[in-house]
């Protein structure tokens, strides 16, 4: 199983580890924060649409096909009570490419682990609370 580990920094400025990497994610001044990163909703739309190129480079690449320039654009609105939230995923591509081949690496595009995972009706998510001693308050 995969890991994401998040520790609070200041405010809601927050560092995410992730195997050997480092993120710092916030959110904006105007909910709060202090904008020293993106908002969490803004990295999983990063992440729809890095997994929607690397798996359409993937693809392509097996079957030698050449893309061009690839870039991926996803445009999001956030869940609400009454309403899911919406990803509109724009890629463009710089190669010349049949309609076949277009709406074949549009079905690819669709694939992605990433958009499989916000589209299953099965995900699964358990949430634990373990208390600590020893902890400084940070308020």
């Amino acid at each position: 199983m995969r890991r994401a580990v998040v520790r609070r920094r200041e405010g809601y400025e927050h560092e995410i580890e992730m195997r050997q990497h480092r993120l710092i994610v916030d959110e904006p001044e105007e909910k709060g924060g202090t904008d020293q990163g993106p908002m969490p909703a803004e990295l999983l739309a990063a992440a729809l649409a890095s997994c929607t190129a690397i798996t359409m480079e993937m693809y392509a690449a097996r079957k030698e096909w050449g893309l061009g320039t690839l870039e991926v654009a996803v445009d999001f609105t956030e869940a609400t009570t009454d309403d899911p939230p919406i990803f509109d995923v724009r890629i463009t591509l710089g190669a010349e490419l049949s309609e076949e081949t277009q709406e074949r690496l549009l079905t690819i595009a669709s694939k992605c682990p990433v958009h499989k995972a916000l589209t299953s009706q099965e995900v699964v998510i358990h949430d634990s609370l373990e208390l600590i001693e020893d902890v400084e308050d940070e308020d």
